[in-house]
């Protein structure tokens, strides 16, 4: 009895542990903990603000969503709404972000290394897409995609790399994604491994790409722009 009760205890403590480990952001132990911009000290997010000098305004951001942006070179633009804008969201959580897609304009692949994302179609039509992590051969990294109409629905698992594409030349596309971090954090492939600063050794990519060294060169040349605001 005592050594069954024992499993039982550990089974719990086990289950416990791995919720824990697998959740993107600290559950909050209080309602609320608004995040104190102005605070010398440094924690894992931010610390709260006094509870007596917050206000409903904390909570809020005329973010203007409804309203479309203008896109960037690839077509894209995407309108973060997180922790840095809403400073109520801090240990909630989770984000949301807009994201417009020029004609034959696409988000591109990139990863958020602290959130899942659901994606809803407002307008138009995605061609979206994720790739696994490395699985052993032959299989490697298995490609999952599908073709989103308005209102259609696609999750991206948490930390894999993920893309948008609109494929109609004619029309924009619209979506609202909403994460679950109150910083998701994104990294865009492209922007990570031939714009960074510094510049990651071309004998390293040519390497790693089975490429020739000049065309590593030409793409680290390249003005590599980022699409998140």
């Amino acid at each position: 009895m005592a050594s069954s009760c024992s499993f039982l205890l550990l089974a719990a403590l086990l289950a416990l542990v791995s919720w824990q480990a697998t959740s993107s952001d600290p559950s909050p132990l209080q309602d609320f903990c608004v995040a104190d911009m102005h605070s010398p000290v440094r924690v894992n997010g931010f610390v709260c603000k006094n509870p007596m000098d917050v206000n409903a305004d904390d909570f809020f951001k005329a973010a203007a969503l409804d309203k479309p942006r203008v896109t960037n070179k690839v077509g894209s633009n995407v309108t973060l709404i997180n922790v840095m804008q809403i400073a109520g969201l801090n240990t909630l959580g989770i984000s949301i972000a807009r994201i417009d897609y020029a004609p034959l304009g696409q988000n591109p692949p990139h990863t958020h290394p602290r959130a899942t994302e659901i994606l809803t179609v407002l307008e138009g039509t995605l061609y979206v897409g994720f790739v696994t992590s490395n699985l052993p051969a032959p299989n490697r990294n298995k490609f999952l995609s599908k073709v989103l109409n308005k209102g259609d629905v696609f999750v991206f698992p948490v930390g894999l790399i993920h893309f948008q594409f609109n494929p109609n030349p004619h029309q924009p596309a619209v979506a609202i994604a909403a994460l679950s971090s109150q910083n998701p954090g994104a990294i865009t492939i492209a922007n990570a491994v031939f714009g960074s600063d510094p510049a990651i050794s071309d004998d390293v990519l040519a390497k790693a790409f089975q490429v020739e060294k000049n065309t590593i060169d030409w793409l680290q040349a390249q003005f590599w722009e980022n699409n998140h605001n």
